[in-house]
């Protein structure tokens, strides 16, 4: 397959659900981190976000995701440049960047599992934060 027509526009243009589905599923944004208070460094846990669900790596509850959780981003066009910690592989990141998506991201292979087969995910890696244990 090859990469989608609606990739060729610019990211202001694309409807949102062209631009959500830019997402590749793969977890790593939902991922808790820990910020170093002296250092600024960032550390990335087993943790995600309780509503990640483990076993299909969707949100739960992905329109209310905000007001779940007030620190959640919602990633656009207008902040992907700014959001650094999102991993390189990120297809938002790819995109913003002009790059073509990676031959396992679902809208290439046509297949949203691919990303756990062949891409960066972390899906068996992660526990709830409900099943952390936070010192």
């Amino acid at each position: 397959m090859q990469q989608p027509a609606f990739l060729a526009k610019p990211m202001e243009e694309m409807t949102v659900s062209e631009w959500e589905s830019i997402c590749d599923g793969c977890g790593l944004c939902c991922q808790v981190r820990v910020e170093d208070e002296d250092s600024g460094e960032i550390a990335l846990t087993n943790v995600a976000c309780r509503y990640l669900c483990l076993k299909s790596h969707q949100c739960a509850d992905y329109a209310n995701r905000q007001r779940n959780v007030p620190d959640c981003v919602k990633v656009t066009p207008e902040n992907i440049h700014e959001l650094t910690w999102l991993p390189h592989t990120c297809g938002y990141r790819l995109v913003a960047g002009g790059y073509d998506l990676p031959e396992w991201h679902h809208l290439i292979c046509g297949d949203r599992q691919q990303v756990h087969k062949k891409g960066p995910s972390m899906k068996g890696g992660l526990i709830s934060e409900d099943e952390a244990e936070w010192e």
